[in-house]
């Protein structure tokens, strides 16, 4: 059997584990594109503690990378924004190069981001490769759910709650959650994009320019593996603080008491059919007393619970990411959610 040939494109916090995982699972990492100086140039093995040289560079040339490797997939791991990623997408996808992303909107993004992911949807099928997201909430926030819906006879609602650090997945993903903005700054920047009625909602979206949390995409992901369909969906963002100042290693910067260490973003979707999908994700800085979690309720005949206890949602993400290759490689041509691609499988290799 062939290896899958591979390149990481963005070498952040995650790349560490990603290309970890894919080298021990046996992978062919052809290539590896960021534009941090500190990095360019640095062999992969040492970049992610493999206790070898690879032979293989971190290179901020991505279209000489992607033009002499011929990687069968790239690991996209940049930004939680089909909108900030679409160029490198499209790099990859108009060259036939599959795509897997931890960008988090592309868990099921045509709720959100409907022009730019029919773009990509175009230029895959043209290309005949598969664009993807996936990660932790491939797993624990939609299809283990998904699979608990499975094992009910009738649901009336389903109510979720997630929580992770903000530290672990770099500077991008803490902006994005509001963290180091003081409380008006949080106002103007992060919550005043709720305040505003279904119709400038809609119009956002359709010229791309709202911004989702991750949650309003997950929501759409389970709708569309359960067979619902929405009526109307709504979010609201609200600011966490702490009582003391917080060092952030990622922001750079002392997050004051007071100021926003993050936020929580809370999505309701309603249906067709009468259900309700409340759902809640939790970013922020932690303080020594904050740990993740992952729990759901599924309410109906009968109610049932899904807790994971302090999941460690950083290797999930990284672990899912590189199980999910074989699907991708395997797939049908175009954007395809993993609602469309089974339940997700261990990998020997």
């Amino acid at each position: 059997m062939e290896k899958i040939k591979v390149v990481q494109y963005g070498c952040g916090k995650m790349a560490k584990y990603i290309i970890r995982y894919l080298y021990e699972n046996g992978a062919m990492i052809v290539g590896a594109i960021d534009t941090n100086p500190a990095i360019i140039g640095m062999d992969i093995g040492d970049f992610a503690g493999l206790g070898i040289k690879t032979g293989v560079c971190i290179s901020d040339q991505a279209d000489q990378v992607l033009d002499e490797t011929d990687p069968d997939i790239a690991v996209v791991t940049l930004f939680s924004l089909v909108s900030d990623c679409f160029d490198h997408y499209v790099k990859c996808l108009s060259r036939g190069i599959s795509v897997i992303s931890t960008c988090e909107e592309a868990t099921y993004s045509w709720t959100t981001d409907p022009v730019r992911t029919n773009q990509l949807d175009v230029i895959a099928k043209e290309n005949g490769c598969t664009f993807v997201g996936s990660g932790m909430e491939d797993i624990f926030w939609v299809n283990m759910v998904g699979l608990v819906a499975g094992g009910c006879h009738s649901i009336k609602k389903i109510e979720g709650a997630v929580s992770y650090n903000v530290e672990d997945y770099g500077i991008a993903l803490a902006k994005a959650h509001g963290a180091g903005l003081t409380l008006d700054e949080f106002e103007t920047e992060v919550a005043s994009a709720d305040n505003i009625s279904e119709e400038e909602r809609q119009e956002l979206i359709n010229k791309g320019e709202f911004l989702p949390s991750y949650m309003w995409n997950t929501n759409g992901w389970l709708c569309d593996k359960l067979g619902l369909h929405v009526t109307s969906q709504v979010q609201k963002c609200v600011p966490i603080t702490h009582d003391e100042d917080i060092e952030s290693s990622t922001l750079g910067m002392t997050v004051k008491a007071g100021q926003a260490t993050g936020m929580s973003a809370v999505v309701t979707t309603q249906t067709e059919e009468g259900i309700v999908i409340e759902s809640e994700c939790i970013g922020k800085v932690y303080s020594k007393d904050d740990f993740d979690c992952n729990n759901w309720t599924v309410y109906g005949e009968p109610n049932t619970n899904l807790i994971i206890e302090r999941p460690s949602t950083v290797e999930l993400t990284c672990s899912a990411i590189v199980n999910r290759i074989e699907d991708v490689i395997s797939s049908e041509a175009g954007y395809v959610p993993t609602s469309r691609m089974g339940e997700l499988k261990y990998r020997l290799k």
